[in-house]
């Protein structure tokens, strides 16, 4: 099965359904489930802005499965939803980087997993999942 690391805060949003979209600079046309690696690398000042959530935030691991259902271009009226749905969780395409250009992968099916102790890879990767 496909995975996608993603650094923390952001892997466990996305497995407790809080972030819908995961952002990167290239594009995919894989549509399809996909299991979600929390890698070892963290964004500090987004640890910051989340404490209040009480989350755990494991590292080097596989934590949730979900479907990557589209992959679109970041443009103003993505932005635009996404200011409606939750600013702090995007605030890096809203705020931070507005002007960056890059693409979300829509993601929904979210299910949250016993943690697979893994490390991760760049890019989409394989795992033996059953």
């Amino acid at each position: 099965m496909k995975v996608i690391t993603i650094k923390q805060p952001w892997a466990t949003l996305i497995a407790k359904g809080l972030k819908e979209y995961e952002f990167r600079t290239w594009k995919t046309y894989y549509r399809g489930d996909i299991l979600i690696h929390a890698g070892k690398g963290i964004d500090k000042e987004a640890m910051k802005r989340f404490e209040y959530l009480n989350l755990d935030y494991p590292q080097g691991c596989i934590i949730a499965k979900a479907t990557i259902v589209d992959c679109v271009q970041v443009d103003d009226e993505l932005k635009k939803e996404l200011g409606k749905k939750d600013v702090n969780i995007y605030r890096g395409v809203l705020i931070d980087k507005k002007n960056w250009q890059g693409y979300g992968f829509k993601i929904e099916n979210i299910e949250e997993i016993e943690p697979i102790f893994i490390n991760g890879k760049l890019s989409l990767w394989e795992y033996d999942y059953h």
